[in-house]
């Protein structure tokens, strides 16, 4: 009797507010399959108006991996999302059902789909990067990796002192530029198929309106207040995420409501920038558009020709 071949991924990856978490249950509904979710701020509990994480009712009854997994003091990682959800893939797969995996969260997605291995640590040199970072602020750790590395200065935030100071180490421990323990592309783990949901960057923008909008009307603020209560200032990570990061900085008296809102807008605006740059130099995404009234089964045709 022949063995039974376990069914291949689908991905369903892109900018946000493009359509991906609709399309993706679309496909579960068609394809027999289970949802994994790789955005790494909808890993939080409670994080879930500003992240735009469906409900369960939005959920349809298809299961949902990834999704609520980490209190808001605990700090997210590519390397423990990539152990934790491959065991989610494979337990899936082994049921014979099809793991849609579906989000934006760019090193997440790679690492999970080329098995990246993460360069070593050393907590010695990423203390003392840290110091730096403590005392002489973000401009002064990103000027040193500009010296040490103006490749990876050029491709990482200015304001993103941990993955800066993560360079820093990575490139001191290895005598190694930072992109040298990139993953390499090649055949995508399992086989997997990989849709790229995109707009065209004006009607994207106005979706982005209406979602920041959306969130500020219905529950943001109060959700982040809520979340301070539990820790929230506490977290490495999840202060950091759009909407938060800026509802915090206006809790604080940096700016009143409406400038919190029009920076989340513009903030999200600049992370898609970020996400199409990465996601685009993929040779091996297909790419859709969001709005093809025949999305679902545009996406098929290429899940199925893979």
């Amino acid at each position: 009797m022949a063995a039974v071949t376990a069914p291949a991924p689908v991905a369903v990856i892109g900018p946000t507010a493009t359509g991906k978490s609709s399309l993706a249950l679309d496909l579960a509904e068609r394809l027999g399959g289970e949802i994994v979710n790789i955005d790494a701020m909808q890993l939080y509990r409670g994080m879930d108006v500003g992240t735009a994480k469906l409900t369960p009712k939005e959920r349809r009854g298809i299961p949902h991996y990834q999704l609520d997994v980490l209190d808001v003091t605990e700090t997210a990682t590519v390397a423990r999302y990539q152990e934790s959800a491959s065991r989610d893939v494979e337990d899936i797969r082994a049921r014979s059902a099809v793991p849609i995996i579906v989000g934006g969260s760019m090193m997440y997605v790679q690492a999970l789909l080329d098995e990246w291995a993460f360069p070593a640590t050393d907590p010695d040199v990423r203390a003392r990067w840290e110091d730096v970072l403590a005392e002489e602020g973000v401009a002064a750790v990103h000027a040193e990796l500009a010296r040490v590395d103006p490749d990876a200065a050029a491709t990482i935030l200015p304001t993103d002192g941990r993955r800066i100071v993560r360079a820093l180490e990575v490139v001191e421990i290895t005598g190694r530029p930072f992109a040298a323990s990139a993953p390499k592309i090649g055949e995508p783990r399992w086989g997997t198929a990989i849709i790229g949901v995109d707009r065209e960057t004006a009607a994207l923008d106005d979706r982005i309106r209406l979602r920041t909008d959306w969130m500020f009307e219905n529950g943001l603020v109060d959700e982040v207040r809520g979340l301070v209560e539990v820790g929230l200032r506490e977290g490495v990570t999840a202060q950091r995420a759009i909407g938060y990061a800026q509802v915090l900085a206006m809790f604080d008296g940096e700016y009143d409501i409406a400038e919190a809102r029009e920076r989340t807008f513009t903030g999200t605006r600049r992370y898609v920038r970020r996400q199409r740059s990465w996601f685009r130099r993929d040779p091996r995404v297909h790419w859709v558009d969001g709005a093809d009234p025949e999305l679902v089964d545009t996406a098929l045709r290429l899940v199925e020709g893979r």
